[in-house]
């Protein structure tokens, strides 16, 4: 998620100075993606990096630059007997002091992010003090810089479909766009909102939809909670490679929303709650209206990942959420495409 942009906009704005520690690249087994970041200010942390002994080094680090002028820096940590951890892999680690005040790309950033446009932030590897913010459009740096236009077109050709950060030759490259994670959850009792409760917590936008009035309560920021007189009528407003979980109080209801998400052919994933048997009496009344086999073979029901069995709604939730998670990796897995020649994910 992106809640760090405006977590370093309140820090800053309140005077104080920090440093903001990035996952810039990683060989091999490491504890955080590249992009992960914290931020360190004298009397706090935010984010984490992945904890154990490189968060607690880093994090030392960060600190002793509080008091520094020095300039940003990238550091090298294998993941070793020597640190104290046995990941085995090797980090880069971006360390940003920032100077109380708003730099200028973060105000940028911060205006696009709200603004819901693919924007991504270009660091130069060997000199952390390039900065630039680069749009679908354009690009924004400081007064008499510019991105080189390769690079900057070659950013400018991935923004749309571009989620993690990578780097084009010797540029360090995040994105900042809204995820394509997008989950429907239909039904809001009690396992509806455990399972909710436990999808929220990821980078992903979740449409909540429930046919009672008044049922919704304390809903997170990325959880848009829907109340409609026909539920199975909001399937239509889903992008392409969503995930749906149905989970209504009414078999009927919920034999409608299956129906138009198995129709529809775009699922990453359609979970229905419920027994063998309840799948049964589904499966034989949508071969007598005409559906393929091979179509009804999509729907999952029971939902849940093997070896959890519990019947607790936050059970029900975690094994659920473990499930969905699977399914979205799947089709982003299918749906990715081939680096350029000079883009490398920084993962290898």
């Amino acid at each position: 998620m992106n809640e760090w942009i405006e977590e370093l906009c309140d820090i800053t704005a309140a005077g104080d100075r920090v440093v903001l520690v990035t996952v810039a690249g990683s060989r091999g087994s490491s504890p955080r993606e590249v992009g992960a970041k914290m931020i360190v200010s004298s009397d706090t942390t935010v984010g984490t990096i992945g904890g154990g002994q490189l968060e607690y080094q880093c994090t030392r680090i960060a600190v002793d630059l509080l008091e520094a002028e020095e300039q940003a820096t990238l550091r090298k940590f294998p993941l070793g007997a020597s640190m104290g951890q046995c990941c085995g892999g090797v980090v880069d680690i971006l360390f940003e002091p920032i100077s109380s005040g708003l730099p200028g790309w973060l105000q940028v950033i911060r205006g696009l992010h709200g603004q819901r446009e693919p924007a991504a932030i270009v660091t130069a590897i060997d000199s952390a003090a390039q900065k630039f913010v680069v749009t679908t459009d354009n690009q924004f740096g400081s007064a008499g810089e510019e991105l080189p236009r390769a690079i900057q077109e070659s950013i400018q050709e991935r923004l749309a479909h571009a989620r993690g950060a990578y780097r084009v030759d010797d540029w360090f490259v995040e994105p900042i766009v809204g995820s394509n994670f997008n989950i429907a959850v239909f039904g809001a009792g009690h396992v509806g909102s455990a399972v909710v409760a436990s999808l929220s917590s990821l980078d992903c936008n979740i449409r909540w939809i429930d046919s009672r009035r008044n049922i919704f309560r304390n809903t997170p920021s990325n959880v848009r909670s829907i109340e409609s007189a026909d539920p199975a009528l909001e399937v239509a407003a889903m992008p392409v490679d969503s995930c749906y979980l149905v989970m209504t109080h009414s078999h009927a209801i919920d034999f409608e929303i299956c129906d138009r998400v198995l129709r529809r052919g775009d699922a990453a994933y359609c979970g229905l709650i419920g027994s063998v048997s309840k799948r049964r009496r589904f499966e034989k009344r949508y071969r007598d209206q005409g559906m393929p086999q091979a179509v009804i073979d999509e729907l999952v029901c029971p939902i849940g990942v093997d070896g959890i069995s519990g019947k607790k709604p936050a059970e029900i939730a975690v094994s659920a959420a473990a499930e969905v998670l699977q399914a979205y990796e799947r089709a982003t897995l299918r749906g990715s495409a081939a680096y350029p020649d000079n883009v490398l994910p920084i993962r290898q």
